[in-house]
């Protein structure tokens, strides 16, 4: 089978067929909020540096494989710990914000009844579902079926819900993780895709990969508010922890937009070809573009874009497909998937410089990491 028939999430985007699939990554805003937030990553570091024992924590990251696996990764050694096998394609990953838990979209094998060779257009053998595990012993601690074709799930920075969204469906499933019970469906533009939440947890910034907009949905009234032009095709996005800039990559411009939430000013900035997933660091200075292409002709760099000047102040080379991007909770490391040679790279930011490569089989798509 090739990485093109495990690719299901191939859309069809504006300006052409243009093969993309998903991201991964956290959420941030709120002046008052970011203090806070920061205070607090403050405090569970200094309460996380050692174990009772003595012994320090273990850092985790972990790669969503569309081969049917999630790889977790210790951060220390860049060395894999242990491998989740999955029935069905892993599209996306994201570890809770209490660090207990990781959860997953998968989508299921197709029935084979027909259809085109990426799998659209027939009926699944089983449903479409999110999956959650333990971050400790790897168990798997509940599954909750959602809409078809489920792409990136993030959880409220709170802890109180996670949202899906369903890219066939134009919509997003919202689950109360207190239950784990679906407790609400909200209607979206076109193809809903990558997103984040703000970090007062009141607002998700879903991507309309079908159309040229972002939707913006009150996880309060769970309704969508409005939709914000932005541009072709865009995948993921990303919000600062103030709450004041949106951004979001524009598969079918090469570019990421930089939005003024205030006046939705929209700012484009050239990045490489086929941009897929974007994260916004620690401290709210850079985001990081991947650059995936296409498989016939993948690109292989990170774009790195300073948000104060919306400039790109550096381009790093990586590997074939890179695709999804985190950066550490240190500010110090970003790690990126390579879809099409099944690596990840491991970047240091003050140099800007790939410092590790490993293999990740099964290709690696979206990426998350503990704090």
């Amino acid at each position: 089978m090739t990485k093109v028939k495990l690719s299901i999430f191939i859309a069809t985007l504006i300006l052409g067929a243009l093969i993309l699939v998903g991201c991964s990554s956290a959420s941030k805003t709120g002046d008052n909020v970011a203090a806070n937030k920061v205070e607090d990553k403050e405090k569970q570091t200094e309460n996380n540096d050692e174990h009772a024992d003595g012994t320090k924590p273990v850092q985790y990251y972990y790669t969503a494989n569309e081969g049917g696996s999630i790889s977790k990764i210790d951060a220390a050694t860049n060395s894999i710990v242990s491998t989740i096998e999955i029935d069905g394609s892993v599209h996306n990953v994201q570890v809770a914000p209490d660090g207990k838990m990781i959860g997953a979209t998968v989508v299921p094998k197709m029935a084979g009844h027909g259809g085109d060779e990426n799998g659209h257009g027939e009926e699944m053998e089983m449903s479409a579902k999110v999956l959650f595990f333990s971050i400790e012993s790897d168990e798997l601690l509940k599954e909750v079926e959602v809409g078809n074709h489920p792409a990136h799930i993030v959880f409220t920075e709170d802890g109180k819900l996670a949202i899906v969204t369903n890219n066939e469906d134009n919509n997003v499933t919202v689950i109360d993780m207190a239950s784990f019970n679906v407790v609400s469906t909200v209607d979206t533009g076109k193809g809903p895709h990558g997103f984040r939440i703000s970090a007062d947890s009141k607002s998700a910034y879903i991507a309309n990969m079908g159309e040229d907009t972002v939707s913006v949905v009150n996880l309060d009234t769970m309704k969508e508010e409005k939709r914000i032009k932005v541009g072709a095709a865009p995948v993921t996005t990303g919000v600062t922890s103030d709450g004041k800039t949106l951004v979001a990559t524009l598969n079918g411009e090469n570019a990421l937009a930089v939005v003024d939430l205030a006046t939705e000013k929209v700012a484009k900035i050239p990045v490489g070809i086929g941009p897929a997933q974007v994260y916004i660091d620690e401290k709210d200075q850079f985001a990081y573009v991947a650059n995936q292409g296409t498989e016939e002709d993948p690109s292989n760099s990170v774009t790195v874009i300073d948000l104060a000047s919306k400039k790109a102040t550096a381009e790093i080379i990586t590997g074939k497909g890179s695709h999804g991007v985190v950066t550490s909770p240190d500010n110090k490391m970003v790690y990126v998937t390579n879809m099409f040679e099944d690596t990840v790279s491991i970047i240091d930011k003050e140099k800007n410089t790939v410092i590790e490569t490993i293999e990740v089989k099964g290709v690696p798509n979206g990426i998350s990491i503990t704090d």
